[in-house]
């Protein structure tokens, strides 16, 4: 017997090694390269990033695995330590590890062993103010809880959680809480209430939203931006001019703003993750992939505040400016739960959003299934659409909407204020004119809408190119198409009840 349990433990530690090694191996069948065969557009190869077999374990840096200190030393010396030996892998194992900031370098994977959870601390202190860029403006955040910049080869993978820490950053509006829950906020120490029915974690948060242009604030020098610390809450993973990514298995959750934020990365795979929010999570969005070139998400769950999967390229002026796409990606077998939008392009897409394949998704209980949103001022291309295999149901407005005159409202927030745009009054055409054009929606299911589609595009620029086929809808008001030419329906069935 003992002869038997030895033998066991060599299979399973063989079977873990040949896994690893598959999932690195350049040699080895890649099992990404069936995603980038056969699409409407041309797409390279992807693979999973290389990184060196050097491995390293977190507790071996004087980590704390309760929680009850700071580890964030310990971090930085890992990563240093892989650094100086060329990259590996820095394990992460089961274990409460809290700390301030993490920056990955390049040949470096993050590790989580199952039942490791890696706690961002709630401490505005230890998250320096830094200039960045947030909702595709250039402007000033705190630093990101986990965030990489220019790297290569780099990976956050295992069974574990990152967690960030987001009551302690995030306002809350009161009619997205129960009544026992608004009571708890308003016993937090230094809390304060905002105009509206508005929840701020502190007064220096209010000072910050006071005035500001949704997100971004009215403040000028250093000292006003540190003013408004709090405010100027940040993204939980920030990539930056990355290449070569791999975000696999992991649970990101509870994020001060955006989940997941890659931003003019290339080379980028998000593989069987979850990330999720609260419902009530203020700019919660699960993931926004923002004028990234070759990026598969794959099989992945979202559960978020906001918008689930989002598509982004840079907003207005600032986004002109920078002049990077978000092309070439595949969005394949994944599952949004809640939130604004399930699969969503814009509304800041003013670099361009081109080549992408939608396919084998299910959206459950969303605000908006497929959901486009633009409006003058913001230029940029969205075009090379190509959605295939759509399953929803519970979707409370629109299954498929377009929208050229978004304004930061959800679409259920338009519809009780009862925004009606101008649709009628056409505007000059110039390089702030949003362009949508040459988008095939196909095979699409959707049991349980608000309405079945609004396609509402300018009258300076109608949307252009639009196949829908084989789609059936049950919903409670029927289509609406405004502003549109060369739209194709094939087998296009809509059920009102």
């Amino acid at each position: 017997m003992k002869k038997l349990a030895t033998l066991m433990v060599f299979i399973a530690f063989a079977m873990n090694a040949f896994a690893q090694h598959a999932s690195h191996c350049g040699n080895c069948e890649n099992p990404y390269k069936k995603y980038t065969q056969n699409l409407p557009f041309a797409m390279p190869e992807l693979k999973a990033p290389a990184i060196p077999d050097t491995k390293v374990c977190l507790s071996d840096f004087g980590a704390d695995a309760t929680g009850s200190r700071l580890s964030t030393e310990a971090f930085a010396k890992a990563v240093e330590a892989l650094t100086q030996q060329g990259g590996g892998h820095l394990i992460v194992p089961a274990g409460v590890w809290l700390t301030g900031p993490i920056v990955l370098k390049s040949n470096i994977d993050l590790h989580l062993e199952m039942g490791a959870v890696i706690q961002f601390a709630a401490d505005e202190t230890l998250y320096p103010i830094i200039k960045t860029s947030f909702e595709g403006l250039d402007t000033r955040r705190c630093q990101s809880p986990l965030s990489a910049n220019g790297a290569e080869n780099i990976s956050i993978t295992g069974r574990g959680v990152i967690d960030g820490n987001g009551q302690y950053w995030r306002p809350v509006k009161k009619a997205k809480v129960s009544e026992s829950h608004w009571k708890q906020l308003l016993a937090v120490p230094g809390s304060v209430v905002m105009p509206g029915d508005y929840w701020a974690p502190t007064a220096s948060y209010a000072k910050g939203h006071e005035g500001a242009d949704l997100n971004v604030p009215t403040a000028k020098t250093d000292a006003e931006f540190e003013a408004i610390h709090r405010f100027l809450r940040p993204v939980m993973i920030s990539l930056v001019g990355c290449k070569n990514v791999l975000l696999q298995g992991v649970i990101f959750q509870n994020s001060p703003a955006w989940n997941i934020h890659p931003l003019m990365c290339e080379n980028i795979i998000i593989d069987n993750v979850l990330a999720r929010n609260p419902s009530y999570a203020q700019n919660g969005d699960a993931l926004d992939l923002e004028s990234c070139k070759n990026a598969l998400i794959l099989n992945s769950k979202f559960d978020a505040g906001d918008d689930g999967i989002c598509i982004k390229s840079g907003k207005d002026a600032d986004g002109r400016r920078r002049g990077v796409p978000c092309e070439n990606v595949v969005v394949s077998g994944c599952t949004v739960f809640a939130g604004h939008g399930g699969f969503v392009v814009g509304s800041e897409m003013s670099g361009g959003v081109r080549n992408f394949k939608v396919q084998n998704c299910q959206f459950l209980g969303t605000d908006v299934g497929l959901r486009f949103k633009s409006t003058r001022g913001r230029g940029g291309i969205v075009e090379n659409i190509f959605i295939d295999g759509i399953s929803m149901m519970d979707i409370k407005t629109d299954a498929i909407t377009f929208n050229m005159y978004y304004g930061g409202k959800s679409v259920a927030e338009m519809i009780a204020d009862g925004d009606k745009p101008d649709n009628t009054t056409k505007k000059p055409v110039d390089e702030t004119t949003p362009i949508f054009r040459n988008i095939d929606i196909q095979n699409v299911v959707c049991n349980g809408a608000g309405r079945a589609m609004e396609f509402n595009g300018l009258p300076e620029m109608p949307m252009d190119n639009i196949n829908l086929k084989n789609i059936t809808i049950i919903a409670r008001q029927d289509a609406s198409f405004t502003n549109c030419t060369n739209i194709r329906k094939d087998n296009v069935k809509v059920i009102v009840k």
